[in-house]
């Protein structure tokens, strides 16, 4: 258990306020006005996923369609680029020297600081960016595959190459025009996204949100106004808290993927999960919290969960209207190559 009381070399560590383990630490107004906070959160999350996310089924008559939901994705989409100009193999570089970089960096701080470092939501997070990249590379060599078959005339999911590229691009058009004016054939080339193509989705909408927060909250909240024992600002420190997102914007400037507002409800449960985590191994354990807001002894403790949980719509909502900013400049610049669904 070491590793979770810290160690000399670890770069952060707050001194402990409280004994967490015992019953009045936790039996108290504080703690029930932020239960009731994470409890709604995760509520309103939950729903959201349920009633957007993937394919819903509606009959039409006496036959079962299969409508298009806000969540829909397709296979090429984790990919493709948004432009027909630029080709699959540069975004498929991208991720590759990303997932590189990110996992070094890894690697690196988890031998200087040892395996505490997973007890941050930084560090949490900046894995999942790096597993989102792994993952990536690996689709965008499957589709840079593809799209060699394609480009060969060969036949691609068993659709021909000259088809799959078609007469018909539904990703050229608005969502509303793609259900009215493509026949019902035509709208069936391309292959609904699998499990992985989904993960990956989500995992994308996920990270914009908690790189959005880890980083906002450490460059405007710890560093200026919180005052760290033996704490330092050194280059791992400070290359964990910028260049997952310099990445993560650089891929999104290329890759085709969509932004539905409802998948804030994984990026929520992400925190929500965390916190809980957090109030499970305190309660077991007495050691000292990762963040300051955290402590549930302040009697700020209501307010900064509530604030925290607040910061969390400022922070999707900013990755989305830079994703409505991209597909406004590259649609109007480049209208007869763009090809992402917005």
């Amino acid at each position: 258990m070491s590793f979770l009381t810290g160690s000399p070399k670890s770069s952060w560590q707050p001194i402990m306020t409280a004994d967490t383990t015992t019953s009045s630490y936790w039996l108290n107004w504080r703690v029930l006005l932020c239960a009731i906070w994470v409890l709604a959160s995760a509520t309103i999350s939950s729903l959201l996923i349920r009633k957007h996310e993937g394919f819903r089924n509606s009959k039409d008559g006496s036959r079962e369609t299969q409508q298009e939901a806000s969540g829909t994705l397709y296979m090429d989409e984790t990919w493709r680029t948004c432009l027909k100009g630029i080709h699959p193999a540069w975004l498929l570089g991208f991720r590759i020297v990303a997932f590189i970089v990110l996992l070094v960096l890894l690697i690196v701080t988890a031998v200087e600081d040892g395996g505490s470092i997973f007890y941050f939501y930084t560090q949490l997070t900046f894995t999942t960016i790096t597993i989102y990249f792994g993952l990536g590379s690996l689709l965008s060599m499957y589709g840079c595959y593809q799209y060699h078959k394609k480009a060969s005339g060969d036949k691609v999911d068993n659709v021909d190459g000259d088809a799959e590229q078609g007469i018909y691009d539904g990703t050229a058009l608005p969502q509303s025009c793609n259900k009215s004016l493509a026949p019902p054939e035509e709208r069936l080339v391309r292959q609904p996204a699998g499990l992985w193509g989904y993960t990956f989705q989500v995992i994308f909408q996920m990270n914009a949100g908690a790189v959005m927060l880890t980083d906002c909250v450490f460059w405007f909240i710890i560093v200026p106004f919180l005052t760290i024992k033996d704490y330092s600002l050194n280059f791992l420190v400070i290359s964990m808290h910028s260049i997952n997102a310099v990445f993560l914007l650089g891929d999104t400037a290329l890759n085709c993927l969509r932004f539905p507002w409802f998948r804030i409800g994984y990026f929520c449960l992400w925190t929500v999960v965390y916190v809980i985590f957090q109030w499970i191994l305190h309660a077991c354990v007495k050691l000292w919290w990762p963040y300051p807001f955290l402590d549930l002894s302040s009697p700020y403790a209501p307010l900064w969960y509530f604030s925290v949980a607040l910061l969390h719509i400022p922070c999707y909502g900013i990755f989305a209207l830079l994703m409505k900013l991209k597909h406004h400049l590259l649609s109007t610049r480049y209208a007869d190559s763009y090809q992402c669904v917005r």
